[in-house]
């Protein structure tokens, strides 16, 4: 499923949605050790989320440059893999990459559920970190949810009205191991 609008570039083939998600804050946070020698300090690689509801992803670090697709939902998470000035490259939950302006980008903590999962099987939203709790709902892959704190190994998490516990390794948008608070 994918989360953005492609636009075929140079000969302007067309434009065809493929899928979206929902949320938004400014971009900073992340638990690894900053990167030397760059003016934010903030550490590359990291998660942070889309802002807006509509993100434009360029061919390279500069508003003069092709835009090869358009975000077209508010708080996915995605991954800043380089910077350069005011810019990003981010990388989505599909492994594609771009260049966005760092303003439409939240350092707000955000993750899907199993996005890498096109099956049937549902993801437990636990009442407590254990897999003997009971489950407070049943997520489907690609479902977002709002990141509240991850001890490395579960992470709590609220999606629409519910608020529970994921095993981390069943969401994107942290990293394995990664504790958030």
């Amino acid at each position: 499923m994918r989360h953005r609008i492609l636009i075929e570039v140079g000969l302007a083939i067309g434009i065809s949605l493929l899928a979206v998600a929902s949320l938004g804050a400014t971009e900073d946070g992340a638990s690894q050790a900053p990167a030397e020698g760059r003016k934010n300090a903030l550490p590359i690689p990291r998660f942070v989320s889309l802002k807006s509801d509509k993100v434009n992803v360029r061919r390279g670090p500069s508003s003069d440059q092709a835009i090869v697709w358009v975000f077209s939902r508010a708080g996915l998470p995605v991954e800043v893999i380089a910077e350069s000035e005011n810019w990003r490259r981010v990388r989505d939950s599909e492994g594609a990459d771009g260049w966005v302006f760092h303003s439409l980008l939240s350092g707000r903590r955000t993750v899907l559920v199993t996005p890498w999962s096109k099956g049937e099987e549902s993801v437990p939203l636990y009442g407590s970190k254990s897999t003997s709790s009971r489950a407070v709902a049943a997520l489907q892959a690609g479902v977002l949810g709002n990141v509240m704190s991850c001890d490395g190994d579960w992470c709590q998490v609220s999606v629409d009205d519910y608020s529970g516990y994921v095993q981390q390794d069943r969401l994107w948008g942290v990293y394995r191991g990664e504790q958030v608070n």
